[in-house]
């Protein structure tokens, strides 16, 4: 079966976005509709909230009842459910969120992270060439690099051993999604690889809402200064960076959800050369229409590391007190440094993180301080 074209006007244009009421997949769901595309989004609401769908709709000024955003309660391995969403809704691509995603808990629940992630997305792909849909952004992970052989980081870097078992869905899936297109030249996929998002949208109405402690760094800086933790925990000030603390890559969200909406244009020949440039990367012949086939690796981030103490003294900046830490052993496995290069997705996408640390910390600030148990904050 063909493959749908993407050469189109962006409201003629529909997008099942998988995981879209949670962090990356809302931001993303509201700079989808702001640029005219409809919108389905696929959620099980097992680590997001409904409240989220809702706030989405606030923010871009849409009624509960606008077909340019819908939004269905099912789990990705529903087949039949997604049978029905694909039959109701005229889909041209997808962009794909939905996984567990922590990594302590997949080293416990490692069975439950393979068949989630990867179960899921198999049943997702196979529904979506059925309806002619052989679209999709998948949201990975830098951690697919493993530990990686130069930094920063560029798309010609080998992909190495992960350490957990949510790393080894990431990369699993996208051999994956490329032997789809190897198998059937028809498709057409992105791969997106980041590390840390962090921030929130500039309303203050969606952000980061994680359940429990808080495993990523800023949202538990965040709780510490609302005063739900005590303090954070540094581990290591003795590596060798300017203040001895670990040096990582964050993105603000509402880039990096901009940097998947890039992806589509880029997908439908609007942008870039389509060259397959780094490993992985397979450059398929156009459809007639100009959208492209083949397989596409992008990283996004800022180009350039923050320390754990920039982002405490950032966000202190943000909320306006000091944030007690306190340094602790390093652990085993971190490394001192580690960050990517982005010059693929702007000279491809044309793509650039606009947001600096600051202004991460700033916007991250306002959703914690508005919403101190995030979306319970309202119930």
């Amino acid at each position: 079966m063909a493959n749908k074209g993407l050469a189109k006007d962006q409201k003629d244009l529909s997008i099942l976005v998988t995981g879209g009421a949670g962090f990356i997949g809302s931001h993303t769901c509201v700079e989808l509709i702001q640029r005219g595309y409809s919108v389905v989004i696929v959620d099980d609401l097992s680590n997001s909230s409904q409240i989220a769908v809702d706030r989405i709709r606030k923010i871009c000024g849409i009624d509960a009842d606008d077909a340019q955003l819908r939004f269905y309660k099912q789990n990705i391995l529903d087949r039949e459910a997604l049978y029905t969403i694909f039959a109701e809704n005229d889909v041209d691509a997808i962009i794909h969120f939905a996984g567990f995603k922590a990594v302590g808990e997949s080293v416990q629940k490692p069975l439950e992270y393979y068949w989630n992630n990867i179960a899921g997305t198999l049943v997702l792909c196979d529904v979506a060439r059925n309806h002619g849909v052989k679209n999709i952004v998948f949201s990975s992970s830098a951690t697919v690099y493993g530990e990686p052989e130069f930094i920063p980081i560029t798309e010609e870097c080998p992909k190495h051993d992960c350490t957990n078992p949510y790393g080894w869905t990431k990369s699993m899936l996208e051999q994956v999604l490329t032997d789809l297109y190897v198998g059937d030249n028809e498709w057409n996929v992105v791969l997106l690889r980041y590390f840390n998002p962090i921030g929130a949208h500039e309303s203050g109405l969606i952000g980061e809402d994680p359940k429990g402690i808080p495993n990523n760094l800023l949202p538990y800086v965040a709780q510490v200064a609302v005063g739900k933790l005590e303090r954070v925990g540094v581990f290591g000030d003795d590596y060798d960076t300017p203040d001895g603390t670990g040096v990582r890559d964050y993105i603000h969200v509402v880039d990096l959800a901009r940097g998947h909406v890039a992806a589509l244009d880029w997908m439908g020949g609007k942008v870039g050369t389509g060259k397959a440039l780094g490993l992985g990367s397979i450059e398929g012949e156009a459809a007639e229409d100009g959208s492209r086939r083949g397989v596409g690796i992008f990283n996004l981030g800022t180009g350039k590391g923050s320390s754990v103490l920039d982002v405490v003294h950032a966000f202190e900046k943000a909320c306006g007190h000091e944030i007690p830490y306190q340094i602790k052993p390093r652990r085993a496995g971190d490394v001192a440094t580690n960050y990517a290069a982005c010059y693929k997705a702007r000279t491809e996408l044309g793509w650039v993180a606009e947001y600096d640390l600051d202004r991460m910390c700033a916007d991250s600030w306002r959703w914690q301080s508005m919403n101190p148990d995030g979306y319970a904050t309202e119930q």
